[in-house]
């Protein structure tokens, strides 16, 4: 699509709902499902899972027909207490992932879930067209920079620390005002770089405790001040298996309930391992709405 096409559809529709996402637009006032596709041997739920070809396109195909908008691939895992691999594994494994899904599925939005500038081009070259960075910018001072050469949209994720010791007795006077003020901070930040789309994530999980997870989940209708899309990314943490005294593995349930929350609190993409239970999730929601 064209630049001008690009700006005559946005002005057709409304504004601040649609982001454009390498030439695809992408309308957010209604939620979406955005499908987890760790390609990791180590991640904190289906570490292992998708590892070769035939894995990861059943998977890819699976997630598309039960209706994720978005494929999220990852490299690396940011389970509480891991190690940050090197440039070249991560690429070892991002790369064939979503060569392979833009070869099937030519017409599917890819995300990738990285910390790293060069992780971010590469993939973006080869047909990724969403940067999900759980780091804001914080681990590779190139990232923010990087995001506004590349024009795609980027998701600003707050973390206090680094995965390998964000869970180390986490601490706050405020957490729903400290992460707000980190918010305004980054966006500022990108919007003085020229980035244009900007999702947040008020990173459940990522340095809080299960109390600061839930008042985030609470109040996250705060971060409407920012008219910012926000994404909810709940499913199957310890914030739920914790509480249900259970495991990631019987953690669908209470996803599913936390994910209702979040769509009342003003979510509008979810991000999740279930995408058929998450699309439920919205339809119910979406009927709830209109009646």
């Amino acid at each position: 699509m064209s630049t001008k096409s690009l700006v005559k559809a946005r002005e057709m529709l409304n504004p601040s709902s649609i982001i454009n996402c390498n030439g695809q637009l992408l309308d957010l006032s209604a939620p979406i499902i955005m499908g987890i596709l760790n390609v990791t041997p180590d991640s904190f739920y289906d570490g292992g899972r998708y590892a070769v070809s035939d894995s990861i396109l059943a998977q890819a195909r699976k997630m598309l027909e039960e209706g994720a908008t978005i494929i999220d691939i990852g490299g690396m895992s940011s389970r509480p207490g891991a190690e940050i691999i090197s440039v070249e594994e991560e690429l070892k494994r991002v790369l064939p992932a979503i060569d392979l899904v833009v070869q099937h599925f030519p017409n599917a939005l890819i995300s990738i879930d990285t910390i790293r500038a060069e992780v971010a081009r590469k993939s973006v070259e080869r047909g990724a067209s969403i940067i999900n960075d759980i780091s804001a910018g914080s681990i590779d001072n190139t990232m923010f920079a990087t995001v506004a050469e590349l024009g795609v949209p980027y998701i600003l994720m707050h973390i206090k620390g680094k995965p390998k010791d964000m869970q180390l007795r986490p601490s706050y006077d405020n957490v729903v005002l400290e992460v707000t003020d980190f918010m305004i901070e980054k966006v500022g930040q990108l919007r003085e770089l020229g980035v244009k789309d900007i999702i947040l994530d008020v990173g459940f999980g990522f340095g809080k405790t299960i109390e600061h997870n839930y008042q985030l989940l609470k109040y996250m209708d705060q971060f409407k001040i920012l008219d910012l899309p926000v994404l909810a990314g709940v499913s199957r943490k310890s914030m739920i298996y914790k509480v249900l005294n259970n495991t990631a593995k019987e953690a669908l349930n209470g996803t599913t309930a936390l994910n209702l929350v979040a769509l009342q609190r003003g979510a509008k993409i979810l991000r999740v391992h279930d995408v058929k239970a998450a699309v439920e999730v919205v339809k119910l929601w979406e009927q709830l709405e209109i009646v």
